[in-house]
């Protein structure tokens, strides 16, 4: 994993170095894509689809207090415990609290990108206690001390190889690189930790605030294994993640599963409501429930960003991504990569010097946007998140001198159209593909590092602005 203290740019230059990372990323992202597109054709007018996705976020949202207030009140009615948390060291300390008081020694963990953003594993080790991932992928990046590299699949960047190499040092035995065995080796330990765990701990996908239940879609039985082994499950769930009934969990059924791996529905979508009664045979004895702000109540009544809390995690906007499909989801530095983490990271932790760097990791194409099954609109809020940094008091007087112009620039057709002609010219004369002096564009401030990777066609003679007065006067003919 790349260190986030590196730059940006040095990141992505160590992830652009490896080139079994950036097949692996392409060859994955383009069969999920690809998968996406046909089970999303299978629903009909997935744009219908993906409009009452954004309403019933949208709704959701605008009402949160009252969701969430409706959800903690049916879940305690079913026996659930809830606590809410400020930020992440107060999830931390409500997870590492419950399992002391328990006298617990062992954790498993079903995958929680939110047990990720608080920090829960370095928490439980420090409290000695072993926190266990059960999610395949991320027990794999656990063992070779790594983060996840994607929303969906946590160890897209790693080779078979590199995952017997993984096995072999934890089993201290020679394994043979067939799927069959690796995964037959995981199934194993794994069961073995199952029946030893104290605490299961799990994310939630949605909440359902009528029912106070717990929804969790996976592909893998870990998932009910945490639920149901262990004497006390603990749930860590981001407070946003409310859907009002089930009915609308129905509709996010239909998106969520086709949006992040193209499938109808996952193996399993778990419902959990409370705890297990007098006469059942399996479930915990206790269902504790946290919930998560640290740094989504500020974008509430945010127009520019509250529809970032619409999100459902899917990881769509990853499969698309021209930035993520080059330097995979480690580059990013944070938890949430791609266009998705790119916002929430700046949004989350705004102190972090690693935000301000983030919104630069974009092309700004807009395809995140048209992936999302909610319409987020997020290279939107990656443009004002550009604003936001070029503004602060820390940002340097070049970036400032080069906004204000541009801002001048853009402001004056004149300005604009002479400006134009200057470009075209130089870009003709200097980057143009096919010119001699092309070298001297690889050197100009700015500009320069960013041509050094790409060849430019020659720009035209006249633009479109100029040819628009001709093709007018021909169209009305």
């Amino acid at each position: 994993m790349h260190a986030p203290e590196q730059a940006l740019a040095e990141r992505a230059r160590l992830a652009l170095d490896n080139q079994f990372l950036r097949k692996a990323v392409r060859f994955t992202v383009d069969r999920l894509r690809n998968a996406k597109s046909a089970s999303a054709a299978a629903l009909g007018d997935f744009e219908a689809w993906r409009e009452r996705g954004r309403e019933s976020r949208a709704h959701t949202i605008a009402n949160l207090d009252r969701y969430l207030g409706e959800f903690a009140s049916n879940l305690e009615r079913r026996g659930g415990v809830i606590h809410f948390a400020a930020d992440a060291a107060e999830a931390s300390a409500i997870c590492v609290s419950l399992a002391r008081e328990r006298g617990a020694k062992l954790a498993v963990k079903s995958k929680s990108m939110v047990s990720e953003e608080i920090g829960l594993n370095p928490a439980f080790e420090a409290a000695g206690i072993e926190a266990l991932e059960t999610d395949l992928g991320e027990w794999i990046v656990q063992l070779a001390h790594e983060a996840p590299a994607h929303i969906i699949l946590p160890c897209i960047h790693k080779s078979r190889s590199e995952i017997r190499a993984l096995f072999e040092a934890h089993a201290g035995e020679k394994l043979d690189e067939a799927t069959a065995t690796l995964a037959g080796y995981a199934r194993r330990k794994l069961r073995e930790k199952f029946l030893q765990a104290d605490i299961g701990i799990s994310g939630c996908n949605f909440a359902v605030a009528s029912t106070g239940s717990i929804v969790m879609f996976t592909n893998e039985g870990n998932g009910r294994l945490v639920t149901t082994l262990p004497r006390t499950h603990i749930v860590l769930m981001g407070m946003e993640r409310i859907v009002p009934d089930l009915a609308e969990l129905a509709l996010m059924a239909e998106l969520l599963p086709r949006s992040a791996t193209g499938q109808k529905l996952t193996t399993y979508m778990n419902v959990i409501s409370g705890p297990r009664r007098e006469g059942e045979a399996d479930g915990p004895d206790e269902l504790h429930v946290v919930v998560v702000d640290n740094g989504r109540s500020r974008q509430l009544g945010d127009a520019d960003f509250q529809a970032i809390l619409h999100c459902i995690r899917c990881g769509a906007c990853l499969n698309v991504c021209p930035v993520y499909r080059q330097i995979g989801g480690h580059a990013y530095g944070s938890v949430y990569p791609g266009p998705i983490g790119a916002v929430l990271n700046p949004l989350f932790e705004p102190e972090r010097e690693l935000a301000t760097e983030l919104a630069d990791a974009s092309s700004l194409c807009g395809a995140c946007a048209v992936a999302c099954p909610v319409k987020i609109p997020i290279h939107d809020m990656l443009v004002k998140l550009r604003e936001r940094n070029a503004a602060r008091p820390t940002a340097s007087r070049g970036t400032r001198l080069w906004m204000e112009l541009a801002a001048g620039v853009l402001a004056s057709p004149g300005m604009f159209a002479a400006a134009g002609r200057l470009a075209r010219f130089a870009q003709r004369a200097t980057i143009g593909d096919g010119s001699r002096w092309r070298w001297l564009g690889t050197r100009l401030p700015l500009a320069g590092a960013w041509l050094r990777e790409r060849r430019l066609p020659r720009a035209p003679r006249r633009s479109f602005r100029e040819l628009w007065p001709e093709l007018e006067r021909e169209v009305r003919r």
